[in-house]
């Protein structure tokens, strides 16, 4: 294991931490720090919408997919085969008797699956490279560096561009796996054991969720093959397991009031929609870097700190 840019890190032009200012990773300091670098988690929030707009896209693409009308009820293909030969009043009834409202089958080889496939394919080789940027700025703005979030987010890029992109395709895997199973085993209800696979299944993907700042941390951070930041990253989720519920609760707290604004603001839904998305991902990363760096900190970069210091 070596270091990636702890001791050696850019010296950059701007400010930073005051000389013999606190900056001890407590509850006090968060706000601190979140306030006076809100105008940086807004430029980066702007690079981290590279991995959200893809999604958007691709899902509005599924929600207009070209579709044949189809329903579950036998009744309903003869129906409407008859509706669209000799339009009349009592198909017309019969097919609301039935509720049988078209719900549709996409149509093979649409245009918009090219649209979710080119997303799809741009978060996957990107994913690990936007990421690695994104945490190598954040990881700068809790430790206090001086940072150009610019320049520095494709400086981290560069620095791990080989374990960036291989990671990148393990972590949307990861990702889609847990999130198709959680999709499929929560559309399934009476069988005991698929009940037990769902928890199961809402467990790990807490569980990676909670890992992934570490992983990525770590990445930046040290020299490291990726089984042995998994393992770390297992490890430091339960070492700093108060860390990580502050962190849970200051997201649920965050998307809550936007939740509320949302409500008391119903006839500007939009404007209450949009404004979030203009820092609430980069937020998001702040609150979890600064739960997740001082536990690296304390447990692999301390250790390191102090042997140098009584071997000089």
């Amino acid at each position: 294991m070596k270091f990636r840019s702890i001791f050696s890190y850019r010296q950059l032009d701007g400010k930073g931490v005051e000389k013999g200012e606190d900056n001890r990773p407590t509850f006090k300091n968060f706000f601190k720090k979140f306030f006076r670098k809100f105008s940086h988690l807004l430029s980066l929030n702007l690079l981290m919408l590279l991995q959200v707009i893809p999604i958007i896209i691709a899902v509005v693409a599924y929600l207009f997919i070209s579709r044949t009308p189809s329903q579950s009820s036998a009744l309903f293909a003869p129906l409407y085969g008859a509706s669209l030969i000799a339009p009349n009043n009592p198909s017309s009834t019969l097919i609301s008797v039935l509720d049988a409202i078209p719900l549709g089958i996409p149509i093979f080889n649409p245009a918009e699956y090219w649209i979710i496939a080119g997303c799809a394919l741009f978060l996957l080789i990107l994913n690990g490279w936007l990421s690695v940027g994104s945490f190598y700025v954040l990881r700068g703005l809790v430790r206090g560096d001086a940072v150009f979030v610019f320049s520095d987010f494709f400086y981290g890029i560069k620095k791990n561009i080989k374990q960036g992109f291989l990671f990148g395709l393990v972590d949307a895997l990861i990702t889609v796996v847990l999130t198709i199973d959680l999709l499929h085993y929560s559309g399934t209800v009476g069988a005991f054991w698929m009940d037990v696979l769902f928890w199961i299944l809402t467990a790990l993907a807490i569980l990676y969720t909670v890992m992934r700042p570490y992983i990525y941390l770590m990445m930046i951070t040290f020299d490291m093959k990726i089984r042995k930041m998994f393992k770390n990253a297992l490890i430091f989720s339960a070492l700093g397991i108060k860390r990580n519920l502050l962190a849970a609760l200051g997201i649920v707290l965050l998307l809550a009031l936007h939740g509320v604004l949302i409500i008391l603001f119903m006839p500007k839904v939009i404007i209450t929609v949009i404004l979030p998305i203009m820092y609430a991902f980069a937020a998001i990363g702040f609150i979890t870097t600064y739960a997740a760096y001082p536990i690296i900190d304390r447990y692999m970069i301390a250790p390191y700190r102090q042997n140098e210091e009584e071997a000089v």
